[in-house]
């Protein structure tokens, strides 16, 4: 998610839950060691920032006729069509209700929601409740660091995790150490690992992958034209510098449950091509991961 967009909404940090201890570590099916069904564990979806000149039911055609089915939206979106709402935390409990049937009508899965930057406890747990209310598995985030040990416990009490974003630099995310320093005793906080912005960090992707081994939930998948350039104009997967095949692979070798979020920042007001073209792309070179 562009930089920019958080300048609209506030604040500088992130956060996501994932795994089972205070350590990284893989996460594997029980009695079954590196095991992973790419098919079945691994889900490709879009971040619905992709599509944010658009309403919210108009993204969500768009993201149908690229044959996605897994979403990832994102807060302050205009809801479109009938709709007198903007997605979010303020939702009406109506509109919450038209935007679950209108998913299920498309075969989707509202599996994640961000980037956020809660700036109070009371906002999180208004969070929470919105995410648990839609059904929806982790909360992508850049919390605030004294917000730490109380979002954890919150992800603990309603069953949604966090999911910790990286913007480029400077952002208190960009590296994943600062990622490990807010998992660290923290059991429902993981990374959603954006591999652009890592790239646009000057960052070897496959070597912050390996760092936040057994704690990714979600991935970004972006390509960029240049590497350690913050602002690098983003390229259809393949064509950029981000070496994707050594991403699925070290993705597979630990085992990653997830999902991969389509996010296209550039030929805005017409880059389901480039979306279509992605996923082709996806399903090709996972075809090819051993």
């Amino acid at each position: 998610m562009s930089p920019k967009f958080y300048l609209l909404f506030a604040a500088y940090i992130t956060i996501i839950d994932i795994g089972c201890s205070d350590e990284p570590k893989k996460s594997v099916d029980p009695g079954t060691p590196g095991s992973v069904k790419i098919e079945r564990d691994w889900k490709l979806g879009v971040q619905l920032w992709t599509f944010h000149r658009f309403p919210f039911v108009t993204a969500i055609e768009k993201a149908d006729s690229a044959g996605i089915r897994s979403i990832e939206a994102f807060p302050g979106q205009p809801m479109g069509g009938d709709y007198n709402d903007t997605f979010g935390i303020d939702m009406s409990a109506d509109s919450r209700i038209k935007v679950k049937q209108l998913l299920q009508s498309k075969g989707m899965l509202l599996i994640a929601f961000g980037v956020v930057v809660p700036q109070s406890t009371a906002e999180w747990r208004k969070t929470f409740q919105f995410a648990k209310d839609m059904g929806i598995q982790y909360i992508t985030a850049e919390p605030l660091k004294n917000h730490w040990d109380s979002i954890d416990r919150m992800a603990g009490e309603f069953g949604v995790r966090i999911a910790i974003h990286d913007h480029p630099k400077p952002n208190a995310y960009d590296n994943p150490d600062s990622v490990l320093a807010a998992m660290k005793g923290r059991l429902n906080i993981y990374a959603c690992a954006d591999v652009g912005h890592w790239a646009r960090s000057g960052l070897d992707v496959v070597d912050c992958l390996k760092k936040l081994e057994g704690r990714i939930i979600g991935v970004h998948l972006k390509d960029i034209k240049t590497f350690d350039k913050t602002d690098a104009e983003d390229v259809r997967l393949g064509a950029g510098v981000i070496k994707f095949p050594e991403v699925f692979s070290e993705l597979k070798r630990q085992n990653f449950k997830g999902m991969l979020s389509i996010e296209n920042e550039s030929n805005w007001d017409n880059n389901v091509p480039d979306v279509i073209h992605n996923r082709e792309y996806f399903e090709r070179e996972v075809g090819k991961v051993k």
